[in-house]
């Protein structure tokens, strides 16, 4: 398959669903894409395709490749590839990969303009993040919560409003960022460098104010990422954690456990945020973005370094830290629920702490009058005792 050819394909496909965010190419189905969460087939007139097979499928991730060296071996090699892909219409973040003895790929469709803190429904206090000089600041989340889209509006802040050096190490780069206040030296992993231990520890050698590691995989990376934020550079990067409590018992558990206590002073030391995110399906169609922010504090840093008990969690902290900008994933699902966004089954679907999250919604409930329980009819029969000795 030419490139043109395939330039077509994917520029009609993003014409038909212009809200797609994934275009999935896999044997034995059609051309497939993920609107608002939802998996749904395209059909066109003129493309006679009802069910690809392996032959348009290794045509198509050839065609992705573009004859790179590097990305043929690490396909035999590992199964798998990432790169990206443009067309004049739009930009892809595609993984080819094999199963069953047959190409599949996956492309994620980029937005060409980063969007603001605003227009991704993100808490105000997330820009906040920009004013930070040094230290560690992790933006976690399952595959598809929009890490990067997050870590692209944080950085178009910085880049508006201070002059400084930022690097960013990225598989593969996502988003273009055009030199405003700040200077921006953009890396690749595969072709600007070879794995991002490596490549963050060239960049303690460039100059930067900013380094954006765009996912931290492993102990090494993580070592150099905190020493970088120890020496005064502000390292933003990924982790796939589900929540603040869980993204530090990833950073201490990725040490040896005779190290346990030294490595928590050091991450109480460096980390400065950690923004966690969930897609929440809206009513009415499309997603929006539910949240847990934790911002160091001295209870924050306390607990870092002591670990968590019984009466004293991350969740409990950050939950009646309020005050200073935290809120729990269940507080950010509450307000959505609350403005009418989202469903009530959603609500719950989606929380970390189910019973709570039920029981504030009874509360709202019966405040707006409405019935918290679908039992009715109950009655106490106060002379069942007196019909039994009769």
């Amino acid at each position: 398959m030419r490139k043109q050819e395939l330039d077509y394909i994917l520029d009609r496909i993003c014409e038909t669903y212009p809200e797609l965010s994934d275009i999935i190419f896999t044997v034995g189905k059609p051309f497939q894409v993920i609107q608002w969460g939802e998996l749904k087939p395209v059909h066109f007139k003129n493309v006679p395709i009802e069910s690809l097979t392996p032959f348009h499928t290794e045509k198509i991730a050839l065609a992705l490749i573009n004859n790179q060296k590097r990305l043929i071996e690490n396909l035999i090699k590992d199964g798998y590839c990432d790169t990206s892909y443009s067309t004049q219409k739009a930009r892809f973040r595609v993984n080819i990969f094999s199963q069953r003895g047959a190409y599949s790929a996956v492309l994620r469709k980029l937005p060409t303009k980063i969007p603001s803190v605003e227009e991704l429904s993100l808490p105000p206090i997330v820009k906040e993040i920009a004013n930070e000089r040094m230290g560690l600041v992790l933006i976690t989340g399952a595959t598809g919560s929009g890490k990067s889209t997050t870590l692209a509006a944080i950085l178009d802040i910085i880049n508006e409003t201070r002059a400084c050096h930022i690097i960013t190490l990225e598989d593969p780069v996502e988003f273009i960022h055009q030199h405003k206040k700040s200077t921006f030296n953009q890396r690749e992993l595969g072709i600007d460098f070879h794995n991002f231990a490596d490549g963050l520890r060239a960049a303690l050698r460039q100059a930067p104010h900013v380094i954006l590691v765009g996912e931290i995989r492993d102990r090494e990376t993580l070592e150099i990422a905190m020493q970088a934020a120890e020496t005064g550079h502000l390292v933003l990067g990924t982790l796939h954690t589900t929540d603040a409590g869980q993204t530090i018992g990833r950073m201490i558990g990725m040490f040896p456990p005779q190290d346990e206590n030294y490595i928590r002073l050091r991450v109480s030391d460096t980390l400065k945020w950690v923004v966690s995110q969930r897609l929440l399906p809206k009513i009415g169609g499309g997603r929006i973005v539910a949240t847990e922010i934790m911002r160091k504090n001295l209870r924050i840093r306390d607990l870092i370094i002591n670990g968590e008990t019984a009466e004293k969690t991350f969740y409990d902290v950050i939950a009646t830290s309020g005050a200073v900008g935290m809120h729990t994933f269940d507080q950010s699902i509450l307000e959505l629920y609350k403005k009418g966004i989202i469903t009530e089954e959603t609500a719950v679907a989606y929380a970390s702490r189910r019973s709570y999250v039920i029981m504030e919604i009874d509360k709202m409930k019966s405040a707006r009058g409405e019935k918290t329980t679908d039992i009715e009819g109950l009655k106490l029969d106060i002379d069942y005792g007196k019909k039994i000795r009769g």
